[in-house]
């Protein structure tokens, strides 16, 4: 990226043509197994707003399989684990503690969740959580420039070669284990409704811990051409990351204009440019070792 010697390749045409509709001074990576196809990085340090909510969530995936923490320890309100935490599953609202449902009942996206995840961690470890999620994540990926200046929730801020960085990570695992990244994608407490912020209700609101997971929803930030599988985030300060291990491709899109109608509509059309442009350019990708038992984290 900028702050290497060595430039990727500038990003396909209808790829780049859809970047320049979007409103402010965006930056965007098309990411391969093996690093970045094509980049257009205006060289500045973006806030992620909630695409932070990745690097909070892999750091308490880390600390468990390093047993620093458990994901069915008591975290948040009676009966919720950390597990219901991360997968916002543990029934408090957006932004305050206020219960409102049961554990496991309903997907309630949940800032304070996270946040109260992150809080587990520390009050486990001794630690501020930012020591965490800098020497169990951001220093192992090499994300020298991304730091939490606010809540885990929301509170990151990084260059597009920083989640480029973490995109090719999710995509193919080299530093972190499967069972962290598999963990982090796979779709805990199957089935349940709730709002996707900016995109309304869905009856299967899927999501992992830590991740949410596209399913069938519709309309979604997505394109509609991405697979089921497809897991990531988006923030409100107009930053996304997506992985889809089917198309062997992830795309990080970092913003200086806030989540609007605009991306609503334009995420949706770049990631189709994306998808149409890169995949069919990738070579054939190695079968991923099964999900068993054996690697999960638990």
């Amino acid at each position: 990226m900028s702050d290497h010697a060595t430039q990727p390749a500038a990003l396909a045409a209808d790829v780049l043509v859809q970047l320049k509709n979007w409103p402010g001074t965006p930056s965007l990576a098309v990411v391969g197994p093996e690093g970045v196809l094509g980049c257009h990085d205006e060289g500045r340090v973006y806030r992620l707003a909630s695409v932070t909510k990745l690097l909070t969530a892999l750091t308490l995936l880390v600390a468990v399989e390093e047993d620093a923490a458990s994901l069915d320890a008591p975290a948040g309100p009676p009966g919720s684990t950390l597990r219901h935490l991360l997968a916002h599953a543990s029934g408090i609202g957006f932004e305050e503690e206020k219960v409102r449902a049961t554990p496991g009942a309903r997907r309630i996206y949940s800032n304070r969740g996270i946040d109260m995840a992150a809080e587990y961690l520390s009050a486990q470890t001794g630690n501020p959580f930012e020591t965490e999620l800098r020497e169990r994540v951001l220093k192992p990926l090499g994300m020298d420039r991304t730091s939490l200046a606010g809540p885990p929730s929301k509170g990151g801020t990084a260059p597009i070669g920083d989640i480029a960085r973490l995109a090719q990570e999710l995509l193919r695992p080299r530093t972190l284990s499967n069972s962290v990244v598999d963990a982090l994608s796979s779709v805990e407490f199957q089935g349940l409704a709730g709002m996707l912020p900016g995109f309304g209700r869905h009856g299967d609101n899927s999501w992992g811990l830590g991740a949410e997971v596209r399913g069938t929803k519709e309309p979604h930030w997505t394109s509609p051409q991405n697979s089921a599988a497809t897991f990531g985030h988006f923030g409100m300060a107009g930053s996304f990351l997506w992985v889809d291990r089917e198309a062997d491709l992830a795309c990080a899109a970092l913003s200086t204009v806030d989540f609007g109608p605009w991306a609503a509509r334009m995420w949706p059309e770049t990631s189709s440019a994306v998808l149409r442009c890169y995949r069919e350019v990738q070579p054939p990708k190695p079968g991923r070792p099964a999900r068993t038992e054996a690697n999960q984290v638990y």
